[in-house]
């Protein structure tokens, strides 16, 4: 396969403004519109620094064409696989924002689905020049002909395992999302992938067989509800996964086991199966 290991290290630099609409807006989706804040919720700072590309840089599937920052790897598939975050110092309100981006590793897999490349971009947020916030982002690409019915066994085989423990249950609630909900959250995000809202484009070109749930909105949903349910505890660290995708016409729960200083978050399906695992810890 191709070498793609020239393009770690590489780097660029965003900056913005932490002005408070766009703020509003994502509450608006979360029922939330209306509730006065001061600081950045957790991973509402996706909602910044959003690159912006013209219709003619666009690629088919919607996404800008690869090769500026990101490296050219020819898999068309491509998600967002997971992260690990620090949660340093709050961003406030109409700060400067600042967020320095780097590449730091380029990795190709073989697995049964078929094969597979993982890219990790490091993010470093500074809010008037503090750190506020670093950020691994794993993004994988996928073959075109990669199976996902074989993925999908492969993985309910993971989660049987883990289903034959009991769960424990600090909270259990439900979160409806529907198209329109995607749509929402695509357009707050400045997100042209056309897995969220192109259904035709979904099925018959990547093989889905809905609508896919944005795996950022699922694990903002995580954070959302642990603070509804625990506001007097501070994140520290936040690592998330994505598992199992979560299409439009899935029911799924948001669910969390919180301890003292750590818990478990995961986005469950009615069957009981698991659509994203996570990991937070408490300052």
């Amino acid at each position: 396969m191709n070498n793609f290991e020239a393009w770690v290290g590489k780097k660029e630099t965003y900056h913005d403004i932490c002005n408070d609409k766009p703020i509003t807006m994502m509450q608006a989706v979360l029922n939330q519109y209306g509730k006065p804040v001061n600081e950045v919720p957790y991973l509402f700072h996706w909602l910044y620094f959003l690159p912006i590309f013209n219709q003619s840089e666009l690629a088919e599937d919607g996404h800008a064409k690869k090769g500026s920052f990101l490296p050219p790897i020819p898999f068309p598939k491509r998600m967002w696989a997971g992260g690990r975050l620090q949660f340093l110092n709050p961003i406030l309100i109409n700060q400067q924002l600042r967020r320095e981006s780097e590449i730091i590793k380029v990795e190709f897999k073989q697995g049964r689905s078929g094969n597979l490349y993982f890219v990790t971009v490091k993010h470093s947020i500074f809010a008037d020049d503090v750190l506020a916030l670093i950020e691994e982002h794993d993004i994988v690409y996928r073959e075109a002909n990669s199976s996902l019915q074989s993925k999908s066994a492969e993985v309910a085989k993971s989660v049987e395992k883990v289903a034959q423990t009991e769960k424990v249950y600090s909270y259990k609630k439900s979160f409806p999302v529907d198209t329109v909900t995607l749509f929402r959250y695509s357009a707050l995000t400045f997100n042209g992938h056309k897995i969220h809202y192109d259904r035709s484009y979904c099925t018959q070109i990547e093989g889905y067989p809905g609508l896919v749930v944005h795996g950022p909105l699922l694990a903002t949903l995580l954070l959302h509800v642990l603070n509804q349910e625990y506001a007097d505890k501070k994140v520290a660290t936040f690592e998330f996964r994505a598992v199992k995708p979560v299409f439009d016409f899935n029911e799924f729960y948001v669910c969390g086991n919180i301890k003292a200083e750590d818990g478990e978050l995961w986005i469950e399906h009615v069957d009981g199966q698991t659509a994203m695992q996570a990991n937070v810890t408490f300052k």
